[in-house]
């Protein structure tokens, strides 16, 4: 049969690989800026663009979908063609990918930055980019099914079957988490509340490491591996068995990120489950690759490229181990909310899709450009860099999330938390995101050094944008033989079939966990005292997740004594039935706040308290690594929108009265109106209509509804309908020791109110004045740091520190202070 002549489109595989380059760039200095504030604040630089809560989020869709995605593009692009003997379906729906894609990065930078986010993690970007996301995706799609349609070959390769399954499989999440129902241009609610959207988000976000950061990346190894060490694949069978059941079992495992949490314990253990088993066919892909290399071992010593192949497929392996690991509950207990996700996330990102990526552009962009590495030296180079970078990252950050959680659940012989103030554990662990920040630095420098040695390799070389190929067509092999063929080998010639069948082992996991979690109503349990948000308070949760708190902060009491003990009552499942999206987090550099509203609670704060903590952080706590938010006591909150978030709460089935968006504005100001007065106590004038107003509101929210206190009055009320109490003579305690104690615990827990110095800070009272809030007496001292005041926004430190320990705090303001 006489060949057919036809081009390779290689002018997109270049655009894409330039777009790789650029963004790898970005999104790694963008990583170690978010580095260098949580180890230096200074670093926020005291703006509202560049705050870590909207850096952090601007750094992983960086690196995902900017510098990762236009890799993954860039190789699929150039594979596929190759692989199918034919040039890509559309030139056109070829360019529309390429530059909808730039646009769409674009966009997220802008508006994450601006604070236009849905608070959702890696589905962070509002409705109008999520649908130009959207008609790219299906470009890709088009352009994908178009070419192997046309193929001139019979049978699809293996790296073709991964290359699906990422399209079918990010579809599929995309569009289900992303149904939210619009405000404006700029806002929307997700149609989920709670636990509901809890599972789907994290359905979503496992899974968008799954087919996005997993699948496509085998693709690549399954035909860059085999390429760069000229070996073939090292199993065919292996190969089937490792989509077929990665593909299934993926899409369960989603719960192991919500493990002692309001969840239902039938989808938690589903997802541990399904995580445990997800090693066999993980480290069947991984030893399908490294087997490969069987007999060229000796080229990996000189061949940067198949080194970082060989690192990329190791860490994969290590990243899959050590996740199923981590979906352990046992486990779980200390991974989750601790840096120990962080320095497994990046493990798989800096060591499985970095090593890849870089694997695949020294092997590619030498081919395409036709000419020789630049400098084989300067490869080697930035391997040695990369590699040295991911351990000098993940090492010091399981250092402290160790240290962390030993740190959480201290006690003191007398049972008390050992470390009650939770900046302390912080405190403990910054030398660590110093380390971390030197790593980033140290792999930035390495992928400027591939950066320069590409760029070189280019100069060069010459490019076709168009390559003369031949191929004979293909001819159509007709019914199967089983005598012949296998039934998958039959199938990889039926494309449309095998994307079907694809499909369905896509679709079952997440059917089967969401479906019953959204329609069967005795999985989320009401609670009847739990009332939907006050416009106000919902204007200060909109604002929590602009800013991006939930990065620093969950919302999740887990059931155990040191989490109790530190932050209240454990979070139930129906206290979030109104919570569009859900905030529940997943890592913790501050306190849970799931109780912050809880009056007489260790977590309450009161409204001037909170005032100063935003204001300036490090003037309340010199340690402290949160960022300021001043602008929020400048700016008003956007009262023309809150009737249409009032109706859209509505439309989602939040039970306000109807017509109630019309007096919204009134309940809205009218609350206003009340923590103003209520600072205007307190020293400090602010307009009613200020976003910080709304924020205190709803601080005071969190965990009101279920604590049966509404108000610091009724605090108040009951403790002035109490007889005062005979106060018993207090000694102090003089030695050295007590008064060090003393002084420990001074610094631990009341500098944030009333400085080194004891001289109070803002608008909190003076300890070294004649007069001491309820008196200087060392009785009537101990009596007011045991009881607390709670209207001043005191907690009743008798439930935090044993009876010794406030007389050492008593003794040292008596003594040491006031001097």
């Amino acid at each position: 049969m006489e060949n057919q002549k036809f081009n390779y489109d290689n002018k997109i595989v270049k655009l894409f690989i330039l777009a790789t380059l650029v963004w790898g760039v970005v999104g790694i200095l963008v990583g170690v800026l978010a580095a260098l504030q949580l180890a230096f604040p200074v670093f926020n630089f005291g703006l509202e663009f560049t705050t870590f809560g909207r850096v952090r989020p601007l750094h992983t869709n960086a690196i995902i979908f900017a510098f990762v995605g236009n890799g993954i593009f860039g190789g699929v692009y150039y594979s596929m063609q190759k692989l199918l003997k034919t040039r890509m379906f559309n030139d056109k729906l070829s360019a529309f990918h390429f530059w909808g894609w730039q646009t769409i990065i674009l966009l997220a930078a802008l508006s994450l930055l601006a604070g236009f986010t849905t608070g959702k993690e890696y589905a962070e970007l509002e409705w109008p980019i999520d649908i130009l996301i959207t008609l790219v995706w299906v470009a890709f799609g088009w352009n994908m099914i178009g070419t192997i349609i046309v193929r001139r070959v019979q049978h699809i390769y293996a790296a073709i079957w991964w290359y699906l399954a990422t399209f079918l499989g990010v579809a599929m999440l995309h569009v289900v988490n992303s149904f939210e129902l619009p405000i404006s241009i700029f806002k929307s609610y997700s149609i989920y509340a709670g636990a509901q959207d809890a599972v789907v988000q994290w359905w979503y976000g496992h899974n968008a490491v799954a087919f996005f950061l997993t699948t496509p990346f085998l693709g690549l190894m399954y035909y860059y591996l085999p390429k760069a060490a000229n070996r073939p694949i090292y199993s065919y069978k292996l190969s089937i068995i490792h989509f077929w059941s990665l593909i299934f079992l993926y899409m369960w495992a989603g719960p192991h990120h919500l493990l002692y949490q309001a969840l239902p314990e039938w989808a938690q253990a589903l997802g541990v489950t399904f995580s445990i088993m997800l090693i066999a066919p993980s480290w069947g892909g991984m030893i399908n690759g490294l087997l490969t290399l069987r007999g060229a071992w000796d080229r990996v010593r000189d061949s940067a490229a198949l080194k970082f192949l060989v690192v990329a497929v190791t860490a994969y392996g290590m990243s899959t181990f050590e996740g199923p690991m981590m979906s352990l509950k046992s486990v779980n207990q200390i991974t989750h909310f601790t840096d120990w996700t962080i320095a497994h996330v990046h493990i798989g990102g800096m060591g499985w899709n970095g090593g890849l990526l870089f694997g695949m552009l020294y092997w590619l962009v030498p081919k395409l450009w036709k000419s020789k590495l630049y400098s084989e030296k300067l490869a080697n180079t930035h391997f040695w860099m990369s590699t040295l970078a991911i351990l000098i990252y993940a090492i010091p950050l399981y250092w402290a999330a160790v240290t962390q959680w030993l740190m959480w659940r201290d006690y003191t012989d007398e049972g008390f938390l050992q470390y009650p103030n939770f900046l302390e554990t912080v405190t403990q662990i910054v030398p660590m995101y110093a380390v971390r920040v030197f790593s980033g630095v140290l792999f930035l420098g390495g992928f400027i050094i591939m950066l320069f040695n590409l760029v070189k390799t280019m100069a060069a070389g010459s490019f076709v944008n168009n390559e003369a190929a031949e191929a004979p067509a293909l001819v159509l092999a007709g019914k199967r033989n089983p005598a012949q063929e296998t039934i998958h080998r039959w199938l990889e010639r039926k494309g449309v079939r095998f994307s079907i069948l694809a499909f369905i082992a896509l679709a079952i996991g997440g059917a089967v966990e969401i479906v019953p979690m959204i329609f069967i109503k005795s999985n989320v349990p009401t609670i009847e005292t739990v009332t939907p948000y006050t416009p106000l308070e919902l204007e200060g949760r909109d604002l929590y997740i602009a800013e991006g708190c939930y990065v620093c902060h969950s919302q999740m009491v887990r059931p155990f004594r040191w989490e109790t003990d530190r932050y209240g009552e454990y979070s139930k499942i129906g206290e979030f039935v109104y919570d569009h999206p859900y905030q529940w987090g997943s890592r913790r550099m501050g306190p849970d706040l799931a109780r912050a509203g809880v009056v007489g609670g260790p977590m309450y704060k009161n409204a001037a308290w909170h005032y100063n903590h935003f204001m300036d952080p490090q003037k309340m706590n010199q340690e402290s690594i949160m960022p300021n938010y001043a602008w929020l006591a400048v700016k008003n909150i956007k009262l023309d929108q809150t009737p249409k978030k009032i109706k859209a709460m509505q439309t989602l089935g939040v039970p306000y009265p109807e017509g109630y968006a019309e007096k919204a504005v009134d309940d809205l100001m009218e609350q206003a109106q009340k923590i103003s007065d209520d600072l205007k106590v307190s020293g400090i004038e602010i307009e009613p209509q200020k976003q910080l107003v709304a924020m205190i509101a709803y601080m005071h929210k969190l965990g009101r509804d279920i604590s049966g206190v509404q108000d610091t009055k009724e605090v108040v009320m009951h403790a002035e309908a109490v007889e005062a109490p005979t106060l018993k003579e207090v000694e102090l305690l003089k030695s050295e020791e007590d008064l060090a104690a003393g002084e420990k615990l001074f610094k631990s827990t009341c500098v944030v109110c009333h400085g080194a110095d004891g001289k109070g800070i803002a608008t909190f009272p003076s300890l070294v004045d004649d007069e001491w809030i309820n008196g200087n007496s060392p009785a009537q001292v101990v009596h007011s740091i045991s009881e607390g005041n709670v209207a001043k926004g005191m907690v009743p430190y008798k439930t935090q520190l044993s009876e010794k320990q406030i007389t050492q705090l008593a003794s040292y303001v008596l003594i040491t202070l006031q001097k």
